[in-house]
């Protein structure tokens, strides 16, 4: 990767307030300074000239799952191909899971996992989960927010037989976490609703893929989110609402922000793209399977909802929830039972150029809410306000070049995520990232990937 300090000329620069032309001055992986610069006084910069392009903070995904165990084998993307991805799509910054056995020691579980993303291309957080209630959790909680600096905790509502929690097991997480300073996340959906529907649908026969969405309603996350608003008053805690897919739900948040609660909510790019044609009955079922996410994809109108949502600021990032799986090999594994085909898809590589064709270009949202929503924000939510998400004097120098004349298709063919299809197959996007800097390396140019030797840190808090 390119080492040497960096001039960046002729761009304009885009923040969540404002876009103004100016160039950038970088060295020792920190932003320096920033004006209208001459390149005669910087003997020695590489510089990058970018006229015509839009340049902003690198973005943060703050919901990915790389190398995610699961009974049909962990998801397709470690950590080293999925931080390639990440950087194509102009992401340089991720924060994946913890998720440790019921009854395993939190501590020992981090550690394991931190050792795991340690092959990250790209600075990385781990959000702890908690996966059940033991004798030792309070006092472990405590030590991985006082000893190993974590803030965020992941709790779910669902995957009862396995990592999913009780509301009550949710409020005490929520005591001993709000009090410390902390924040917890949580995956709304109704398990117990879920599983009901899931073994009704079973024992009549009806096995294929389009009844895993069936079986997880809009009721499921409606009602789980309007719970999980209601501890947060109960208890003070701030909860982060991860992937809303409903309308409803997203009413519901902003009603809660209305009132002051600390809520914060996230959508993902799938739910924003696409709508729950991808389950009709005529499918073939095959062509199903893709698609089989938790939550599922939802009907039309809450698709234009969520947009809505990001304009007036219901929503405070859009993640991806990254979890892909192959669809010969993993998700055909579920082809005749569709609680057996492993939840998830990708979208890390194109999230950016989707938000932005589908958004920016459309005029749903400003290229400045664009910016907050994909960097500045989560940056702002988990710990890493005055490092990263701006493009400011001390700053990490996480930079895109944006080039918004580029016009392509997605597909499978040339993506650099590891699977086998891709949900957003045949999509025309405009504008990618040319050029991505992390921690002041160019590690991208113009589609080429430079990252290779240079590893991501694990950003203490």
């Amino acid at each position: 990767m390119n080492r040497s300090p960096l001039l960046i000329i002729n761009g304009t620069l885009v923040s969540p307030e404002k876009n103004i032309r100016e160039d950038l001055v970088i060295d020792q992986g920190k932003i320096i300074s920033r004006g209208i610069l001459d390149p005669a006084e910087y003997p020695g910069y590489t510089v990058l000239d970018a006229d015509g392009k839009i340049i902003f903070p690198s973005a943060i995904d703050p919901h990915v799952h790389l190398a995610l165990p699961t009974p049909a084998g962990p998801s397709s993307d470690d950590f080293i191909t999925g931080s390639k991805a990440a950087i194509a799509g102009g992401t340089t910054c991720i924060m994946d899971f913890v998720t440790p056995h019921r009854g395993q020691s939190l501590i020992e579980a981090l550690h394991a996992r931190k050792a795991e993303a340690a092959s990250s291309l790209v600075d990385h957080r781990l959000h702890l989960g908690i996966s059940g209630w033991h004798e030792n959790i309070e006092t472990e909680i405590r030590s991985c927010i006082e000893e190993e600096g974590i803030r965020s905790f992941k709790t779910y509502l669902a995957y009862r037989e396995s990592i999913g929690i009780s509301l009550s097991e949710l409020e005490r997480v929520m005591r001993i976490v709000g009090p410390a300073g902390g924040l917890v996340m949580v995956h709304c959906e109704d398990g117990e609703m879920i599983s009901g529907l899931q073994q009704e649908y079973l024992s009549k026969g009806l096995t294929d893929a389009r009844y895993h969405a069936l079986s997880r309603p809009p009721e499921t996350e409606i009602r789980a989110i309007q719970r999980v608003i209601e501890l947060s008053a109960k208890t003070g805690c701030p909860a982060y609402i991860v992937h809303i897919s409903t309308g409803e739900g997203a009413e519901a948040v902003r009603q809660a922000k209305k009132s002051g609660l600390k809520i914060f909510a996230e959508t993902c790019i799938q739910y924003l793209m696409l709508n729950d044609s991808v389950y009709d009955e005529t499918l073939d079922n095959m062509k199903v399977l893709p698609y089989v996410i938790s939550p599922p994809i939802r009907a039309e109108k809450d698709r234009q909802q969520l947009w809505q949502g990001l304009a007036d600021g219901t929503f405070d990032t859009v993640a991806t929830d990254h979890c892909p799986f192959n669809l010969h090999g993993q998700k055909d594994k579920g082809i005749n039972d569709f609680t057996k085909i492993p939840n998830g898809a990708g979208g890390i590589e194109f999230r950016l150029p989707l938000l932005y064709t589908y958004g920016v270009l459309t005029k749903k949202i400003t290229i400045n809410q664009f910016v907050s929503l994909v960097s500045s924000r989560p940056a702002e939510i988990f710990g890493l306000s005055g490092r990263k998400g701006r493009l400011d004097p001390g700053f990490d120098a996480d930079i895109v070049i944006w080039d918004p004349d580029f016009e392509g298709f997605i597909s499978a063919k040339n993506q650099f995520q590891r699977c086998d299809s891709n949900i957003y197959e045949g999509m025309k996007i405009r504008g990618r990232a040319e050029t991505v800097i992390s921690n002041g390396e160019i590690a991208l140019q113009k589609g080429v990937l430079k990252a290779g030797k240079h590893k991501g840190k694990f950003l203490e808090l």
